[in-house]
């Protein structure tokens, strides 16, 4: 399985390749929503990134969609997390929302 990039990687990697060509309609769809929905530079997500895989309950999928989506609370962290399988307590919910938190 190909590892996830997270939606600001997708929008520095798009504008690159736009100032070398003409993308494609999809592609240029693609760049106009990471262009609008991107919250964090590429730098910033690596951090980010790199400190949420520490926590034994977040996974690279879940640590691109926690970096992309920038929940702020813990109903959000819920929704995202009930398809995982797994339940979070509320410290585990607190220390995902004091990294997250950090980033903003």
């Amino acid at each position: 399985m190909p590892e996830p990039v997270p939606l600001s990687e997708v929008k520095r990697r798009l504008t690159e390749e736009a100032s070398r060509r003409t993308l494609p309609r999809e592609a240029m769809l693609a760049q106009g929503h990471s262009e609008t929905f991107a919250r964090l530079p590429p730098e910033e997500t690596t951090k980010l990134l790199s400190a949420l895989r520490e926590l034994p309950y977040v996974d690279a999928g879940m640590a691109v969609k926690l970096a992309d989506l920038m929940p702020q609370y813990p109903e959000e962290l819920r929704l995202l997390y009930s398809k995982e399988r797994v339940l979070l307590d509320e410290p585990q919910l607190t220390k995902l929302l004091e990294i997250l938190a950090q980033y903003r």
